[in-house]
């Protein structure tokens, strides 16, 4: 079966961004295109598919935040910003209009090749969700639609916090995902810098497998990254 290769567009007025993000990028094996500025990027994204976005926010024009805006109304694929804007409250506004995730420059090739990473991965995760209601794996199954929990050994009793916890644990089993991730996906960028509330509802969410008849060590600490839910 052939694969149809992942393409990134890469929005930056500066070419010394865009050939470095570009380069690291094919390396890995994505095809890229590039806009420098937010007309030129809405005129791409009008005549072709791609699988994420990577945008400055100060751009001539049409900048970052108002691409964003106008991306998100028509899409839901993934958007990186990059920015020499580090503050939380720029970081904020990206989020709220609908970015999936904030980089400042300068940064490091392998943090951005990990985000992209992270973010495609979840993206497809996501898209194979919408087909099917359930997930599967370690003898519990969760409906989506109805949002319990279920196997084998009876019902697991959560709350929506710890079901969307363990939903994107297990939309990714046998794979670590990082406390970034889940704060994410589980909590929708409430929170941004407090990454211990999640070893906080993990430990709820072990205490309740463990309640129901499960082993808790389905869920898997990895140290200094997150957890994986063993397939």
């Amino acid at each position: 079966m052939d694969y149809a290769p992942t393409r990134i567009l890469i929005v930056d007025d500066e070419p010394s961004i865009t050939e470095f993000v570009s380069y690291a990028m094919q390396k890995e094996g994505y095809q890229t295109e590039v806009a420098s500025n937010g007309e030129e990027a809405l005129e791409k994204i009008e005549n072709a598919h791609f699988d994420l976005f990577i945008l400055d926010i100060m751009l001539p024009g049409i900048d970052g935040y108002e691409l964003c805006r106008r991306i998100r109304a028509k899409m839901n694929t993934p958007i990186l910003f990059l920015s020499a804007k580090d503050s939380e409250l720029n970081k904020v506004v990206g989020l709220e209009l609908g970015a999936d995730d904030y980089l400042a420059k300068p940064f490091g090739v392998r943090e951005l090749l990990a985000r992209t990473r992270a973010l495609l991965r979840r993206s497809q995760a996501n898209e194979e969700a919408a087909h099917s209601s359930e997930i599967s794996a370690g003898g519990i199954t969760l409906d989506e639609d109805a949002h319990t929990a279920q196997g084998d050994k009876g019902p697991i009793d959560l709350t929506p916090r710890e079901f969307e916890l363990l939903a994107c644990l297990m939309r990714n089993a046998g794979k670590v995902v990082s406390r970034e991730d889940l704060l994410r996906d589980a909590w929708g960028w409430e929170y941004i810098t407090e990454t211990k509330t999640v070893d906080t509802h993990i430990k709820r969410l072990r205490d309740k497998i463990e309640a129901a008849g499960y082993d808790p060590k389905l869920v898997e600490t990895v140290r200094g990254y997150g957890y994986r839910f063993q397939k």
